[in-house]
């Protein structure tokens, strides 16, 4: 169970599928990410006093712990928001296997 404690999943939504897919594909390049997850999503939001909705990519990271603040400024330099959504949550529980697959797709820290 110790061996699970550090991986979490990451929260992050595009204005664009092409933007979502050049982050993905940048963070699992640079093994950040083991794999990063994307798809369509509606998102209502208050921003600059007004309530706004938008269609956006919501991306699914998952990751280390330890590399979320390398992580987190790579999206920052890559996204087009003034203040792009990077909310992480802790992986609770899962298969031992797909941890070390995880673990062996990351850089090692």
């Amino acid at each position: 169970m110790e061996q699970r404690k550090n991986h979490i999943v990451i929260f992050v939504t595009t204005g664009n599928e092409i933007e979502a897919k050049k982050i993905a594909r940048v963070l699992v390049e640079e093994k950040l990410a083991g794999c990063v997850n994307f798809y369509p999503v509606t998102s209502v939001y208050r921003w600059q006093n007004e309530i706004c909705e938008d269609a956006e990519w919501q991306l699914v990271i998952k990751t280390d712990e330890q590399l979320f603040s390398t992580l987190s400024a790579r999206i920052q330099d890559l996204h087009s928001y003034d203040v792009p959504e990077i909310i992480a949550l802790p992986i609770v529980n899962s298969s031992m296997a797909y941890i070390q697959w995880l673990q062996d797709s990351l850089q090692k820290v």
